[in-house]
């Protein structure tokens, strides 16, 4: 079975806690903070392979961690990072935010790599504490928490041509005719239910074929798994249209594909065109040639009559799409780019305050629940810095003026605590 689909559950390491600790040495009473840094979570990164053809793997395994980085050490030294978690995916896959929708990365390149979780970075170590007024501080930092998400897999083909019509239109029989590949063939509609993929040779280049299954009225909406079968054709430079010659109305089955493919994306509705009448060697067909070529020739369509059965004119057919790809300009690979954040535009600093059935107030903010999980509560050093930061958010403020009293529970991410002056 052909997986073109999958969800998974990446969580990246957390960074190594750094520690509190003080030099001990023989002759030395006082020596100063050389508690060490954690080192880095390892993060989660998809990595695009060719010997890789669906996305089956990911329908047995669908959690992936990474490892965490280890703590910090006495005399300054730095915890070892976590290696990073590679998790192999075929050639085309398109990485998004299950959540959001957001595409996180596009691969279509043999290496090409996409760092989807990033690793949480190390606590620092007492040493980074020490200042002229306070040298032996008691105050580190835990590791930074890993990050979590769910991510869609979507598989689209690369192929440079797809092979698109109405059902048994006789696609999967050209296929096997010009190519190696054995797709599925029978004398009935929807015999094709998953794309194929074959390589022809013309001179001394390769081109891949893509036939993908018969397309119905509403395809863009998902009809007949529509969505399913259109994606694979947005990578392709060139569409052959088949036509299935033994139809009541070829012309309209044309009309019909085409206004599928342009609503499901304008750009399918602008990819170059070969179209081919097949099954010329039935009656029904050799009656519709005729009006078939005037009427698309008329439009502007390169029109050719074949049969796949008995393979009249497939090499006219190959040779055609080879001298077109010729002449159609490299595709280049654009890739989108994460956001850029600014200190106007950052939106990990903002907070919202709510209040909880028991009147307990809870605030939540991605940068103050990662410096909450980040804080040694052991420490009161640590909890002073913690309220700074409280602070420098303007958290504290918001939390007064919502009324917050001495004795009053707040929770911050996933910690309890007790408001005091």
């Amino acid at each position: 079975m052909f997986f073109d689909e999958a969800v998974i559950q990446v969580r990246s390491g957390d960074g190594g806690d750094g520690i509190v600790h003080f030099h001990r040495e023989k002759f030395v009473p006082r020596g100063g903070p050389d508690g060490g840094d954690g080192g880095r979570g390892g993060n989660v990164v998809l990595v695009a392979t060719r010997h890789l053809n669906t996305l089956y793997a990911f329908n047995r395994t669908r959690k992936f961690t990474a490892e965490n980085g280890k703590p910090g050490g006495r005399n300054n030294r730095t915890g070892a990072s976590a290696p990073d978690l590679r998790i192999e995916v075929p050639l085309g896959t398109l990485v998004k935010d299950s959540q959001t929708g957001e595409i996180i990365a596009d691969l279509v390149e043999h290496g090409q790599e996409a760092v989807v979780a990033k690793g949480g970075r190390g606590g620092r170590g007492s040493q980074h504490f020490a200042t002229s007024t306070n040298q032996a501080p008691r105050m580190a930092e835990k590791g930074a928490p890993g990050m979590a998400r769910e991510l869609k897999l979507e598989l689209r083909l690369i192929a440079d041509v797809g092979i698109v019509g109405v059902p048994n239109a006789g696609k999967s029989t050209m296929l096997s005719v010009i190519s190696n590949a054995k797709p599925k063939i029978a004398p009935y509609p929807f015999t094709t239910l998953e794309p194929n993929l074959g390589v022809v040779v013309v001179g001394d280049r390769d081109i891949v074929f893509a036939d993908i299954p018969g397309l119905i009225e509403g395809a863009h909406m998902g009809v007949g798994l529509g969505h399913a079968f259109l994606r694979h054709v947005q990578r392709t430079r060139l569409l052959v249209h088949l036509l299935n010659g033994e139809a009541e109305n070829p012309l309209a089955d044309f009309n019909q594909i085409n206004a599928e493919l342009a609503l499901f994306d304008p750009e399918l509705g602008q990819k170059p065109q070969i179209v081919a009448l097949n099954k010329l060697d039935l009656p029904e067909a050799q009656a519709h040639w005729e009006q078939v070529e005037r009427e698309l020739t008329k439009r502007g369509y390169r029109v050719m009559a074949i049969s796949a059965a008995t393979q009249h004119n497939i090499r006219e057919l190959v040779n055609r799409v080879a001298a077109e790809l010729a002449e159609l300009p490299e595709p280049t690979r654009t890739f989108d780019q994460l956001p850029t954040y600014t200190l106007e535009s950052d939106e990990r600093m903002a907070f919202a305050i709510t209040r909880g059935d028991g009147g307990e107030y809870i605030v939540r903010g991605e940068a103050i629940e990662r410096a909450a999980a980040m804080t040694y509560w052991e420490f009161d050093e640590s909890v002073a810095r913690f309220q700074r930061i409280l602070e420098t958010l303007g958290i504290t403020k918001a939390l007064e003026k919502a009324g917050v009293q001495v004795g009053d529970t707040v929770f911050i991410g996933d910690y309890e605590l007790e408001w005091g002056d």
